[in-house]
């Protein structure tokens, strides 16, 4: 018998409509995917160098620790300490994770129990909401509105039945809604979940892409004490698939993390990791290269989601492009369905991340010009 606890959560809505958008390609139909996050470009020459090295290595193919080789965890503190300016541990502050994704489950199974509440941003990425319920624990969700900068707004927090809260989930640069961190959020935020004893958890994958300066909430004094940060290689190293993310907290807090994740996973291959502490090292040359190639590619994206008939913060970050839909007649699965049939253009309606996100599109970055080119001529055609 399945477990009822797969009656609280839907499949992932990109599982299930990729395999849509694939049949249609099978079909011959010539669809631009401008859907997910995938980054299309290649991992610093330097990452794969030492991916290929590592197979000389005669443990290569052994388990690996649980937490990941010494070196991987150094080079993590020192990444965080050049970076973000943020001192941690690596013996006892920092946890390899097997994606950032792995470590939204691996954090809840830590914290929380059934009935436990947990604040989730609205709109918001669907996996917090996801796994809080397979935890059978109960999201509670709070607002985020351009009007505030897509910021929590503590005043409204205030009013809400805080009862039961174990984990607040925020996310800076944001996803979807492109907005940038703010280090008085932070400090806010910080002091408001000590006076409540929430656990409050920054999902940290956007810092470097089409932002002047990268962010973490652990350089907020006084964070590590109540917080803890996820980060990942995948967005910011071109590396999705490698698996690679990592989570930063207390000692405390990631000792409890190790006893989920030890039961898990056997450990990350040793290639992947050495291939990590590579793109932890690299210069910011690399940085400044990769956000020339998004800068390009999100004037172009300006340009299309214009011809949408949308509008957009010119000043967002990330690697998504958020557009607020003009004609409110239609929902966003509607439009986004109408231009996938029309212009063989895929994106994504802003409702799955949530009932705000009703009324916006998401286009995202990882489209190369000259597609993006091809769907601007799409619709400039019709």
């Amino acid at each position: 018998m399945i477990a009822k606890r797969l009656d609280t959560v839907k499949e992932y809505y990109f599982s299930k409509k990729l395999r849509e958008v694939s049949a249609m390609i099978a079909k011959g139909k010539p669809i631009i995917n401008m859907g997910i996050g995938s980054p299309d470009l290649p991992a610093h020459p330097d990452v794969v160098k030492a991916l290929k090295e590592s197979f000389s290595n005669p443990k290569v193919h052994q388990y690996q620790s649980y937490q990941g080789i010494p070196e991987l965890r150094i080079a993590i503190a020192k990444f965080y300490l050049r970076h973000y300016h943020v001192n941690a541990n690596p013996d006892s502050e920092i946890l390899p994770l097997l994606g950032s994704k792995e470590g939204i489950m691996h954090i809840s199974m830590a914290f929380l129990n059934p009935g436990d509440k947990v604040l989730i941003p609205n709109p918001g990425y669907p996996t917090y909401q996801s796994v809080t319920r397979l935890l059978q624990a109960t999201p509670v969700f709070y607002n985020l509105s351009p009007e505030n900068d897509w910021q929590p707004d503590l005043e409204a927090l205030n009013q809400m039945d805080l009862n039961g809260v174990k984990i607040m989930w925020v996310n800076y640069p944001n996803m979807p809604t492109g907005a940038n961190a703010k280090q008085e959020t932070f400090r806010k935020l910080i002091d408001w979940v000590r006076e409540r004893e929430i656990l409050l958890v920054n999902d940290n994958p956007y810092s470097f892409i089409l932002t002047d300066r990268p962010h973490s909430m652990l350089s907020v004094p006084g964070a590590m004490e109540v917080g803890m940060e996820l980060n990942s290689l995948s967005k910011s190293f071109n590396m999705a698939g490698w698996r690679v993310g990592m989570v930063l907290g207390n000692k405390e807090n990631i000792k409890a993390l190790l006893k989920v994740k030890s039961n898990m996973d056997s450990g990350m291959f040793l290639g992947i990791q050495k291939g990590a502490i590579a793109a932890l090292d690299v210069n910011e040359i690399w940085f400044k290269q990769l956000n020339d190639t998004y800068t390009k590619r999100r004037k172009l994206i300006f340009k299309l989601a214009a011809l949408l008939n949308t509008e957009f913060d010119l000043q967002s970050s990330g690697l998504f492009v958020w557009a607020k839909l003009k004609d409110t007649n239609k929902s966003s699965v509607e439009v986004i369905e109408e231009i996938l049939q029309k212009y063989n253009l895929f994106i994504t309606p802003g409702s799955i991340f949530g009932s705000l996100g009703e009324g916006y599109v998401r286009f995202s970055l990882c489209v190369k010009e000259d597609q993006i080119n091809k769907a601007i001529k799409r619709i400039t055609k019709k």
